[in-house]
């Protein structure tokens, strides 16, 4: 026991205060005659009401009314070809990425887990549920560096957002016109969220991963309007999206594109259906997690204008600013590789001819792609590869056994990468300038503003099916690949997304 004369000094929990003896002894007289009178219930600052309570922001209240009026909205026809395009490049990258590592792995996982069997596993034969088929559709997508990319938001949108409008629009049966605007949509909203938080800093300084988030906004909107929400529910699924936003920046040290390929497109794919399905099972939520206490904005950039979420929503659809890639190989490597074609083509030479390459490219692109140990995100591997092949296919940018060829190990030699501040300057144009200098002293340079595939220098409908066609055909087979292909490219007569199953499985 204490002496009397000692004073006890005690941490009080939860304070910075010393309580003596004569503080606490007169803490509990004071605590015996508060039991005599009811005490006064006060509401803190951080109370939240009900769901449904509270009114949503203008900004949540526009959004969320474009969102579910979106399903009836006709596109603009170069809307339409366009989000037709993406949807083909997805689709023939979910078929080539089964035949990868992370494919493989992905399509194991839907065929143990099992399931109702409502939605297609893209290249396989399996049907499962919606969140497994979104999972599993969506790490097929982004198995390796195949499919599409958008710069300005620092997302690869189609491989979430495909998957999620194709899983829920096969649970519900919906035609080919409403198809293409769920995966319009779930473009214009998920690339607006990282845009709006400021896409570069959001991932530079927060270490978060930008493509998840997006992946997940989009996800959640493109399996929005394929579930018919209405603007209430697609506040609510906004606001279980918001809650899933995750991935931080550390996927960059995976070395077999597995992780990767889950947090790009598995993740937020499979998040994004499942915050639509538990909406319309009768799940509420906060009617507007865009603003208020503890809101999206608060937890991610306080200093962000939300308003970044409406601009010019309905007259700039983000699907059309969105890259298709001609080369399956990272983004910060498509420029160099357009800028060496470039130079064999207005002077041919061969690798042997060659004294040294240099690239220069933005600084932070650099670091993505410098001395890699996958051969599609290795820029020195890649350009190696294109000055003997006098190309970069599919097959050579997933050939890992060739790094170790020593005729490619001799002209990797010669390959030296500078990252550049005054290209970093210039992103998200993602740049490079290449320059070769030949053993007869002959010096070429080549300055790629425009990567071939970008909003700036398109590629063709025509080239687009022949990447799709070497996708698909060693897969699918010549017959399947051409039904895909037209099917796709007619998609507004489809009556039932359906009809694409027979299509995409695999025996």
């Amino acid at each position: 026991m204490m002496k009397p004369d000692r004073k006890a000094h005690i941490h009080a929990e939860n304070s910075g205060t010393m309580l003596t003896r004569r503080s606490v002894l007169k803490g509990t007289g004071s605590i015996i005659a508060a039991m005599a009178f009811p005490p006064v219930v006060r509401m803190t600052a951080r109370w939240l009401p009900p769901a449904g309570a509270e009114q949503p922001g203008s900004v949540m209240a526009e959004l969320s009314r474009y969102m579910s009026e979106a399903r009836g909205r006709a596109l603009p026809d170069e809307v339409t070809e366009k989000v037709k395009q993406h949807v083909l490049d997805t689709l023939a990258a979910m078929v080539s990425g089964s035949e990868l590592p992370p494919g493989r792995a992905a399509v194991r996982f839907a065929r143990e887990y099992g399931g109702e069997k409502v939605a297609t596993v893209v290249a396989s034969e399996i049907l499962c549920g919606p969140i497994e088929a979104a999972l599993t559709n969506g790490v097929l997508a982004h198995s390796d560096e195949t499919d599409d990319s958008h710069a300005r938001s620092g997302g690869h949108p189609g491989c979430a957002i495909i998957p999620a409008a194709l899983a829920l629009g096969e649970q519900f049966g919906i035609d080919g016109t409403r198809f293409l605007r769920a995966v319009v949509l779930g473009y214009d909203i998920g690339t607006r969220v990282t845009m709006t938080l400021g896409a570069d800093a959001f991932k530079n300084e927060a270490h978060k991963s930008d493509p998840s988030v997006v992946g997940v906004f989009g996800a959640a909107a493109a399996a929005g309007c394929a579930a018919s929400l209405d603007a209430q529910q697609m506040r609510w699924s906004l606001d279980y999206a918001a809650q899933q936003s995750s991935g931080i920046a550390a996927w960059q040290r995976d070395t077999e594109h597995m992780e990767k390929a889950f947090v790009f497109g598995g993740m937020p794919a499979r998040s994004g259906v499942t915050a639509a399905t538990l909406v319309r099972s009768g799940w509420t939520g906060v009617d507007d997690i865009l603003s208020g206490p503890d809101n999206f904005f608060l937890a991610y950039a306080p200093k962000a204008d939300p308003a970044g979420l409406i601009e010019k929503l309905g007259e700039r659809y983000e699907v059309t600013r969105t890259n298709i890639k001609k080369w399956t190989v990272g983004s910060p490597i498509q420029a160099p590789l357009d800028a060496l074609e470039i130079l064999l083509k207005r002077h041919p030479f061969e690798a042997d001819q060659v004294q040294q390459v240099t690239v220069r490219v933005a600084t932070h692109m650099a670091a993505t792609v410098n001395n890699r140990d996958m051969p599609d995100i290795c820029l020195q591997h890649m350009i190696a590869v294109m000055l003997i092949d006098k190309t970069a296919s599919f097959h050579s940018a997933h050939d890992k056994a060739r790094m170790q060829d020593p005729a490619i190990l001799r002209q990797r030699a010669k390959v030296q990468l500078i990252p550049d501040d005054q290209l970093q300057q210039r992103l998200p144009s993602r740049e490079a300038i290449v320059e070769v200098t030949l053993v007869d002293g002959t010096h070429l340079t080549e300055h790629v503003e425009a990567v071939r595939g970008t909003a700036e220098n398109p590629m063709t409908r025509d080239e687009i099916v022949a990447k799709c066609r070497d996708l698909m055909t060693p897969v699918l087979g010549t017959t399947a690949c051409t039904k895909i292909v037209n099917t796709v490219l007619g998609l507004e007569k489809t009556k039932d997304i359906r009809e694409l199953r027979p299509l995409l499985q695999r025996a």
